[in-house]
């Protein structure tokens, strides 16, 4: 079963929301942003291509055209490639752990595992960013030595920048399926 609920990031921009329950510990929770927009892209390509073609109008030299077009597209495949996020998902397995995924504009997937007994818990924190308060999700990880302190914390969804009524929701479906996994260990 899957819904999706249409929520606005940090900065304004319409994003998605998509829950999916395999099982009663299982949950899939994926913040889609937007997509790459073709206008915005051939914008900036012909900006570049324009003032290049007036360097060489004035330069009459050809190197500046065929620079133009090889910085232009290595560019857009960095771009795609390594800065352009579509969607970033969070599949929380109560009795295995939280698989954190990032999906890039060009297709390539980073993947990050967490183990569900290094997951001491899941908060939603506040930072003071230009002027303003915006809320993040994040993972805190159990410091192996002191089981009451946190070792590390790991931010959540930092490209698509949910405002905090979807983090409400992303938070709370968490935080479900860690206290199943929290009281199944002591039932048994």
């Amino acid at each position: 079963m899957a819904e999706e609920r249409r929520f606005f990031s940090a900065s304004g921009v319409p994003i998605a929301l998509r829950r999916r329950q395999h099982s009663a510990s299982c949950r899939e929770l994926a913040v889609r942003g937007p997509r790459l927009q073709l206008r915005s892209l051939s914008a900036a390509t012909s900006a570049v291509w324009l003032a290049a073609y007036g360097l060489f109008a004035l330069s009459e030299n050809s190197m500046v055209l065929s620079a133009a077009i090889f910085i232009t597209l290595i560019g857009l495949i960095i771009y795609l490639h390594f800065v352009k996020i579509d969607q970033e998902s969070l599949l929380v397995i109560g009795s295995l752990g939280i698989q954190v995924t990032s999906s890039y504009a060009s297709g390539k997937e980073s993947t990050t595992f967490i183990e569900m007994g290094q997951v001491k818990d899941v908060v939603i924190n506040e930072a003071i960013h230009m002027q303003k308060v915006i809320y993040y999700l994040c993972m805190l990880l159990q410091d192996p030595e002191d089981p009451q302190g946190v070792s590390e914390v790991v931010p959540l969804f930092q490209s698509t920048k949910p405002r905090l009524d979807c983090l409400i929701e992303v938070y709370k479906s968490c935080q479900e399926i860690l206290e199943q996994s929290k009281t199944a260990p002591q039932s048994s």
